[in-house]
């Protein structure tokens, strides 16, 4: 049976129709990319889409705000308000964690075989054996042991097509949190290879993130056993943040994951609401960082291609930046499925992964790869 698609419809802001626009957004790529600011319509399409679930509509910047430091959105928050992510609140001048303490995260958490559907899987030790016998069990694929998959169930982001939605932004503030310790726990067992923290977004979590991972590595070494820690993240956190993070991953043969959703900052913005200069800047600073253990890559990058908005144009100027850092990272091109505030958006179609996959090879990538290829049509 053959999907059905959505239409092409009318740019409200240059009248074209020959194209995909989501309601969301209103606006072509091209005029988004033309513009000298967002749309004052995509603006009121996030805060709404924040408001149903309670969350800010925007990182607060209260003048007297307690400041959070966490995360590229450098909220100050009021007393009695909340930060962007709601996790934190202010109280008596002060930062109250949701979950009770900073060392308790909004987290849950599962087992997953491997080699998983993770983006890095072709070229990960877990699904390819690469870096072993130090980084993996076998030369292989690692079938028969598992991924610790940990999801926080917060972020820095609001994307319009966000695909966990009702995984995190239903979360109440006065749930219960997990300890570092707990999470831990869960990664005793010695068919665990390997921890991968996703949400969500980690960026937000980081400091939880960091103690567990901790834990989990110091208790697989008293066992003798291989634990990798990765992070599938969209690298808002604060620059010293991202350092700690990378040395973890580099001593663990761990990958980390970083989703550039776009290169242009305003159709960035239109898609996920904030900026990506953290993102692109964190990049970078771990991108110098290759070069110190090159059997593993530290890096990938990967983008979720949303028709009419991630067109060839758009993933040309990510892969030339990708490149500009080392073109050895692995990039992977992600077929979208409608979600959230773009349902009105077909899925990727295989012509147009293909006219991404060889505009990313053009710039100079070396590995690039198309994943996710059951949605395309």
């Amino acid at each position: 049976m053959l999907r059905q698609v959505s239409k092409k419809t009318q740019c409200q802001v240059c009248d074209r129709e020959d194209i995909y626009v989501s309601s969301a957004v209103g606006a072509c790529v091209a005029c988004l990319r033309e513009a000298e600011t967002l749309p004052e319509a995509v603006v009121r399409r996030h805060a709404e889409s924040r408001r149903r679930f309670g969350l800010p509509e925007s990182p607060p910047k209260a003048p007297d705000g307690v400041a959070c430091p966490l995360c590229v959105n450098d909220c100050r928050i009021p007393e009695g308000g909340w930060g962007y992510c709601r996790l934190r609140t202010a109280v008596d001048g002060k930062l109250v964690h949701a979950g009770g303490i900073p060392a308790k995260g909004m987290v849950d958490w599962y087992y997953d075989s491997l080699p998983t559907n993770c983006v890095a899987t072709p070229v990960c030790p877990g699904g390819t054996g690469v870096g072993y016998p130090a980084f993996a069990v076998c030369p292989g694929p690692e079938r028969g042991f598992a991924n610790l998959a940990v999801f926080y169930r917060a972020c820095s982001y609001n994307c319009l097509y966000c695909q966990n939605t009702s995984g995190f932004k239903s979360m109440q503030p006065t749930e219960s949190g997990r300890s570092a310790k707990e999470l831990a726990r869960a990664s005793e067992s010695k068919s665990i290879t390997c921890i991968c923290y996703f949400g969500g977004d980690p960026s937000v979590q980081m400091p939880h993130a960091l103690a567990a991972s901790k834990l989990a590595v110091r208790q697989a070494r008293d066992q003798g056993r291989i634990l990798r820690i990765c992070f599938e993240t969209n690298a808002t956190m604060h620059p010293s943040v991202a350092d700690r993070m990378a040395g973890l991953v580099l001593e663990t043969g761990g990958v980390i994951k970083v989703d550039l959703k776009a290169y242009d900052e305003t159709v960035h913005r239109a898609l996920t609401g904030t900026t990506n200069s953290r993102t692109l800047e964190n990049f970078a600073r771990i991108g110098r960082r290759i070069g110190e253990r090159p059997e593993v890559p530290l890096l990938v990058a990967s983008t979720l291609l949303v028709p009419g908005y991630l067109d060839p144009e758009e993933v040309s100027r990510i892969a030339r930046f990708i490149s500009s850092v080392d073109p050895s990272i692995p990039y992977v091109l992600l077929a979208f499925h409608p979600r959230f505030e773009m349902m009105d958006l077909p899925p990727t179609s295989r012509a147009m992964a293909r006219a991404c996959y060889e505009a990313a090879c053009a710039e100079g990538l070396q590995r690039v790869f198309i994943s996710n290829e059951h949605l395309l049509w």
